[in-house]
Parts: C-alpha cells; structure tokens; sequence
C-alpha cells in the first residue's frame, strides 16, 4: 500500500492541540453546583463517567479524514506475454529404411534413434547448441506410404516429445514406401489452418495476442527418395510457396556411406552410394527460400538442427500491468459515522446543560 498525498499526515500533529483546547473550553464552561456543596457528596453516573466520550469521537473522525485525504492505495499488478514464434511442423521419415545404422554413431545407432534424440534435442534444448523452441507452436506428422499427425500444432511440447520417443520404423510391408509429397501437402495444410485459427482469436482492446504467428516452417527429415503418394513433392513445395511457407529439408545418412564386407584380404569398410535424393530436396527448400542440409552423421544432423534454430528466430515480449485500488472511500465513510455519533451522544443522551 503506499499513499498518494502523504504529507496530509502532518495534519495528524494538530490533534492533541485540539484535545487541549477542547478540554479547556469545557473546564471553563463547567459550573459548580451549590447543591454538590451543601451535601458534600456527589454521586457518580454513567453519563458522567462517559462524558469524555463525544470529544474522542470527535478526535478519531479528524483523523479517519486525515487519513483519506492522504490517499491510501493499493497497488495491483500482473504480467502478460506476448509472443511472435513460429508455427513449426516436423515431418518425420518413419520407412523401413530408417533402421539401418547411421555412420559415426556410437555403438551402431540406428538413423531412426539418432534422428528422434535430433528432433526431442532441438524442440527442448539440449543445453548446448540448441536452446529449445519455447512459445513456439510445433506439430508432428510422420511418413511412410502414407502420411499421419502425430501430433498437433501446439504451444505444448511435452505431448509432441513423448510421441516422437514412441515412433518406430514402419515393419508392415504393406506400409513401406516414401510419400514425401504427400507429408509435405499435408503439413502445409496443418500451418494453413492453424494460421487462420490464430487469426480468428479475441483480443481485448490495447493489449497484444498472446499468440501471432512470425511465420510458418516445415522441417522434413528423410533418408529416402520420393516413391509413394499421390501428391508431387514439388507441387507440395509450389504449394508451401504460395502460402508462404518455408521448407527446410534434412538428408540423414546423405553423402558416401560406408559398409562393412568380407574379402579375401580380411573385413574392409567399402563406400556405397547414398539412397537420399539430394537433388529433390536441395530443390523444394530452394523453391520456398528454405535450405537443404546433408546429415551424414549425428554431428551433422545436431548442426542442422542448430542452423535452422539460427535461421528461424521467435521473439517474446513481457509487459507489465498496474491497477492502482483506491483505499480513501472507506476511511471517509467511517469518519461521517464517528462525527454522526458524536452529534446524536452530544444531542441526547451526554447532553451539556449551559
């Protein structure tokens, strides 16, 4: 609580100057009664014994008035956020393909376990490179032959997280195959609506969304070439384009790859080919101002991943708030009361006769 005005408190000083000059305005009005005199004995009553009452009232309605005239108040504040991230969809290669060991991996990590351990690392920080995508609105949709959502778009990540870590390649192979047209229109489609939605939200007046969207991205990860869908990758991209959407493409196990074989000169680690359409991808990320980026190992696959956080920045604004509660009203009602009082015990019943 602080005061508005509070020197009005000086005012406070005066109050036993006024006790005193009541006092001896009333000592001097006082008469001695004869009678009290000859019979030597005064008796003592109620009214007597409480005389002193009305000028106390008096005193404490001066200073409840004082008091309001200082201004008491109350200060109420609160904190809002306002954010302008991004609307992210991941959209995750989940094909047979997916098991097979990644290059440089510890103890022969599948591409599958590095490329989830990437995507969990960059949507919450891995306290290194990757500082997390907090306030930003992120959804999963995974792809084989066909294209599911994992998960939503939402602001809450710990859903989308625990979905990944539960993912696994596709071993139905009925389901094998890589429809990444078919991901990519559907992923555009979820940042489309999900733009509209924002949009549409209530606002009060002077104060920001809680929300706005910066702007949409798709980040695909595959280690395939396009053979499934019914949905061109590069109409999807056309697609993405015209809704200004970016699309940033990530080749796991891109570049040579290594095996290793049985010759008649002992095991030997022999180069293969890479299975990754590189030309595709470096085309739908050119297409819509995006960016490819080989990932042959997990090093390369984490420094992706930090890229993109670089390239792709949210921006989070605090405002405070302040509500000022005036306290005087209650003070002043209270002050009227004692001075009513004071009148009606003055009027009635510790009436002074002159």
């Amino acid at each position: 609580m602080n005061l508005a005005y509070p020197f009005a408190l000086l005012c406070l000083i005066a109050l036993p100057v006024i006790a005193w000059v009541g006092r001896r305005i009333c000592s001097n009005q006082t008469a001695t009664l004869p009678v009290a005199q000859v019979l030597g004995v005064q008796r003592t009553t109620w009214r007597l014994a409480v005389r002193w009452l009305p000028a106390v009232l008096r005193l404490a309605a001066i200073a409840l008035l004082v008091g309001a005239l200082a201004r008491p108040q109350a200060s109420q504040g609160w904190k809002s956020t306002s954010t302008e991230g991004l609307a992210i969809e991941i959209v995750y290669d989940r094909s047979g393909s997916m098991k097979e060991t990644i290059d440089g991996s510890e103890g022969g990590e599948s591409k599958h376990d590095v490329a989830v351990r990437a995507l969990t690392e960059f949507v919450e920080g891995n306290g290194k490179q990757l500082k997390g995508r907090e306030g930003d609105m992120i959804g999963l949709i995974a792809f084989a032959r066909y294209a599911d959502t994992i998960s939503p778009l939402a602001r809450s990540h710990r859903p989308l997280v625990d979905a990944a870590r539960r993912l696994v390649p596709i071993e139905n192979r009925a389901e094998g195959g890589t429809a990444i047209g078919d991901a990519l229109a559907l992923a555009a489609a979820r940042l489309k609506r999900a733009e509209e939605e924002v949009s549409r939200q209530k606002v009060e007046p002077g104060r920001k969304p809680d929300f706005q969207i910066k702007s949409k991205v798709i980040v695909l990860m595959t280690d395939g070439e396009n053979n499934a869908g019914d949905i061109s990758p590069y109409d999807a991209a056309k697609l993405a384009k015209e809704w200004g959407i970016r699309i940033y493409t990530i080749g796991i196990g891109a570049g040579e790859r290594f095996v290793t074989v049985n010759t008649p000169l002992g095991r030997r680690r022999v180069a293969q080919g890479s299975e990754v359409d590189e030309r595709l991808l470096k085309d739908l990320a050119a297409e819509t101002g995006g960016s490819y980026f080989p990932a042959a190992n997990p090093r390369s696959l984490e420094d992706a991943y930090a890229d993109i956080d670089r390239l792709e920045k949210s921006h989070i604004q605090t405002q405070d708030h302040s509500r000022k509660l005036e306290l005087f009203v209650p003070l002043a009602i209270a002050s009227l009361a004692l001075v009513a009082v004071e009148l009606l015990l003055s009027n009635t019943a510790l009436r002074r006769i002159a």
